[in-house]
């Protein structure tokens, strides 16, 4: 007999749902049903992949080197090997005169810091010689930290890039390790590190 009422209809899908938890030993029997339906499912379409009949002219032999070999368990099947970036580097001579000039005259501001200075005063003298992203960062720093006060000699490269060298400037107190790169605009200070 078809149910009519509202009340009946929950009531029929009230007892479907509830029929499993009447006992331990329905609802163990309902999870297993439920998991074996899963996993049938999950292998029927698994195996109806893996049985489709290929396009013509594909290979069906399996995965392939990029020279057409069949591929072992040892080599790779999807992508080939990546070649190393080396990046390209110059002879310390090769260093151009406006990245050190640059180098020296941020390690200058730098160091120059009088009692009283603030943060943006410091950064007014930095910013000629700084890209605008280290600024940003630099906007952390109270001068007042900076260890050293003089600059004790002139720069020096120790690596050189076509776009980037990396200069070493001695102070008093420690030897800045500075990054100078060309940003279309000039020379400026990317970052620094003490050495």
């Amino acid at each position: 007999m078809p149910i009519r009422s509202p009340r009946g209809r929950a009531a029929a899908y009230r007892s479907l749902w509830q029929w499993p938890l009447h006992s331990p030993l329905r609802l163990v029997g309902t999870v297993v049903v439920v998991l074996v339906l899963a996993a049938g499912v999950s292998w029927a379409a698994t195996s109806g992949r893996s049985s489709a009949p290929s396009a013509p002219g594909q290979n069906t032999s399996g995965p392939s080197t990029s020279d057409g070999r069949p591929a072992t368990a040892g080599s790779p099947s999807v992508l080939p090997p990546v070649v190393p970036l080396n990046p390209t580097t110059l002879p310390l001579t090769a260093a151009p005169q406006a990245a050190l000039a640059a180098a020296s005259s941020w390690a200058s501001a730098w160091v120059d810091h009088p009692a009283g200075t603030t943060t943006e005063q410091w950064l007014a003298r930095l910013r000629p010689w700084t890209t605008d992203e280290y600024l940003g960062v630099l906007g952390s720093v109270d001068p007042g930290n900076v260890p050293a006060s003089t600059v004790t000699g002139p720069p020096e490269a120790t690596r050189v890039s076509p776009a980037s060298v990396q200069v070493k400037v001695p102070t008093d107190t420690i030897t800045l390790i500075l990054l100078v790169v060309d940003d279309g605009s000039g020379w400026r200070v990317a970052d620094s590190d003490e050495g």
